[in-house]
């Protein structure tokens, strides 16, 4: 299923039940899963890897060289997992150094305008909503949702089941399980829309709320707050993985 106005390069690797629109062009080296579906005018280049049932709308562009003005031209990749959705006008970008790579996880959702920069490594069941951008080695954890028009300064996380507020600017590590919103961002609260979706409870939240108080309303030097609520929260998967997400942190964290 490729239309005759394809442009396929001779040593890209195509699998069964792929369809692919009119005016698409695959370049060398790209490795594309099976049953995956390009629309029209969509662009991906190589070298790249894409996993099974991945969706691409018109005008993307996946895997182009890295914007990264250190890039002389060696060799870089991209990695994409299966189920991902990328809508109209999409850039993913590949790694910038010898034999660097861009990673992308499974069943994300990238809405229109998103951009992933260079080196960044991007979980599984995220959504990016439209034009939501993330610049170079910025790390998304799963269950990440980016809203619209949030950017990201490189090298900044963004911990799991974690939210930013549209237009929000993220210029250091936002703590999972939060709700990030401001220019720049502020934390406003635990992720509660969010945790309930994906099956948590209120005895499970409970502990999360007491946690962001601890953490975020008070005033004092998280290093001091830090070993307090991870005494008082032992047993708690999730208390132990905001905890150490923070202390992991070389940017800072969102307070």
């Amino acid at each position: 299923m490729i239309h005759p106005t394809a442009i396929i390069h001779p040593r890209a690797e195509i699998a069964a039940g792929c369809s692919i629109g009119p005016y698409c062009v695959i370049g060398e080296g790209v490795r594309l899963g099976e049953d995956c579906v390009l629309h029209n005018g969509v662009t991906l280049t190589g070298p790249c890897t894409i996993g099974a049932g991945n969706q691409f709308f018109t005008g993307a562009c996946i895997g182009g060289v890295t914007q990264d003005l250190k890039y002389k031209g060696e060799p870089t990749f991209l990695e994409i997992g299966d189920g991902n959705t990328f809508r109209e006008h999409n850039t993913v970008n590949r790694g910038t150094l010898p034999g660097a790579k861009t990673v992308i996880g499974s069943r994300n959702l990238f809405l229109a305008y998103c951009h992933i920069a260079h080196d960044c490594t991007v979980g599984s069941h995220v959504i990016f909503s439209n034009n939501g951008t993330i610049a170079g080695h910025v790390i998304v954890e799963d269950h990440v949702i980016l809203g619209g028009l949030t950017a990201v300064h490189q090298f900044c996380r963004l911990g799991k089941f974690a939210i930013t507020g549209g237009c929000s600017k993220i210029v250091q590590d936002v703590p999972p399980f939060m709700i990030a919103d401001g220019n720049p961002a502020e934390i406003r609260g635990v992720n509660q829309v969010g945790l309930q979706r994906h099956g948590f409870t209120e005895t499970d939240m409970r502990p999360l709320k007491e946690a962001y108080k601890a953490l975020f309303m008070r005033t004092g030097n998280l290093s001091e707050i830090l070993p307090q609520v991870e005494a008082r929260h032992r047993e708690n998967a999730s208390i132990q993985h905001l905890c150490a997400f923070i202390r992991a942190s070389q940017r800072g964290i969102v307070r």
